[in-house]
């Protein structure tokens, strides 16, 4: 059994002082408060949260930031960058990527990770000696980085959506195909997952994945009691395509096929109709935001207030990773709002802490995460309440001054991945620098 005296935590009731938690195999089995320090406690300063959850990540994007912003362009330009950088990328070079950028996730203080995987294949699409070679890297790479995963092993089928119909995949689209939905069962069907990690489902977008072929994703998500998530609505033109084409939203297209439910997680969900927002809603579906790369992307502002009050959950994530912060994640989604309305307060601090960590674990099918709590895994960040930036804020209103910086310890099932500001791997800036070369060069 381990036990952690928190100066400062906020449990379901609300911020208490003086917490101790006791975990014993990853779980929590009690949380008290006024305790004092007991001798073998570990002693967590500042405020601990539970665990925050990045519900969209694509690892291998990390090795594009700073390297976008010479030309101008849109998301449909940037895209070219990252498939050349995609073409690049094996088993050795994805785990060492991989690790790296785990890594400095939960550094910032994400304890737990949906990856939205589609390199899958070898360029040209031959299948490596194991189909899943690419996607047990990302499993080696999460173990060693200390991060709970949710591998979302992602269809991907058609090289593009137009009015006309699905277009050919290209050259470097063809590693990510399984050439049919059952092709992809029949390779994710292989992984096993464990405590650690999880599998779950995804459709890459209405443009990838023609409309045969989504029944078979939902109807094996649905029998697996996988998650299941998809980008929606990103861009306009994706709307475009899919209303000349199947004459729908890409919102009602999915409900349509049965793909819509309570576990279901719609990525970006940007560009929506009151229609999809009634049908998200009424499915008590999840938006994941992303908004350091919707800004990025210059993708837009979803409607995230209108989702909440239809019914949504919200969650958050990294996508591309131009910003690996949880903090300013959540924080993004309420100024977002503040900017499209003129009204400050959309979105209470328990809300915006609720996004980040309960939602975002409910997302990747982890529904016994995102509390300090009895029965939950045991999943901690101690943020420091005296840093230059958090200095002078109120408890309950941290998540809006505090960065990644600002992450002193984190606990991942119990284990102490993160202590005084310090990954156990060690120098995660020089992980990154070397795994970010290797494969550039």
């Amino acid at each position: 059994m381990s036990t952690f005296w928190c100066e400062h935590a906020v449990l379901p009731g609300g911020t208490r002082r003086h917490v101790r938690v006791a975990t014993e195999r990853g779980r929590i089995l009690e949380v008290l408060a006024e305790q004092p320090i007991q001798p073998g406690d570990v002693v967590l300063r500042g405020l601990v949260l539970p665990g925050l959850a990045n519900a969209h990540s694509h690892a291998f994007h990390r090795a594009l930031r700073g390297r976008t912003h010479g030309g101008g362009g849109n998301f449909w330009t940037w895209r070219e960058g990252m498939y050349a950088l995609a073409g690049r990328l094996d088993p050795d070079s994805y785990r060492a990527l991989a690790t790296a950028v785990f890594a400095e996730m939960v550094l910032a203080g994400y304890t737990a990770v949906g990856e939205f995987h589609y390199l899958h294949h070898a360029p040209g699409g031959t299948p490596y000696d194991d189909p899943n070679a690419m996607g047990l890297a990302l499993v080696d790479a999460a173990r060693a980085a200390g991060v709970r995963l949710t591998l979302l092993d992602t269809v991907y089928l058609s090289g593009g959506l137009t009015g006309s119909g699905h277009v050919p995949l290209d050259p470097v689209q063809q590693r990510f195909s399984d050439g049919s939905a059952e092709g992809w069962l029949e390779r994710v069907s292989a992984l096993t997952a464990d405590e650690h990690w999880r599998v779950g489902a995804a459709v890459h977008s209405v443009r990838a994945v023609p409309l045969d072929d989504l029944a078979v994703v939902g109807d094996v998500a649905g029998r697996e009691h996988w998650p299941l998530h998809a980008h929606l609505s990103e861009q306009p033109g994706e709307n475009l395509a899919c209303e000349s084409f199947y004459g729908r939203t890409p919102a009602r297209l999915l409900a349509d096929e049965g793909l819509l439910t309570t576990e279901t997680s719609l990525v970006h969900a940007t560009h929506l109709t009151d229609d999809d927002i009634r049908l998200i809603g009424g499915a008590e579906a999840t938006a994941v935001f992303c908004p350091t790369t919707e800004r990025d992307l210059a993708d837009g502002i979803g409607p995230a207030r209108a989702l909440a009050d239809a019914g949504a959950h919200l969650a958050v994530g990294s996508d591309q990773h131009a910003v690996v912060d949880p903090f300013e994640e959540v924080r993004g989604v309420e100024m977002h709002e503040r900017l499209t309305t003129l009204e400050r307060g959309r979105f209470a601090p328990l809300d915006l802490l609720a996004m980040g960590t309960l939602d975002g674990y409910r997302s990747l099918g982890w529904a016994d995460g995102g509390l300090v709590a009895g029965g939950h895994v045991a999943d901690l960040v101690a943020v420091r309440t005296d840093s230059p930036r958090t200095a002078g804020a109120a408890l309950d209103q941290l998540l809006y001054a505090a960065t990644s910086a600002d992450v002193t310890d984190v606990v991942v099932g119990g284990e102490h991945v993160v202590s005084a500001g310090v990954h156990r791997l060690g120098d995660v800036g020089r992980l990154l620098a070397e795994a970010i070369t290797a494969v550039r060069r």
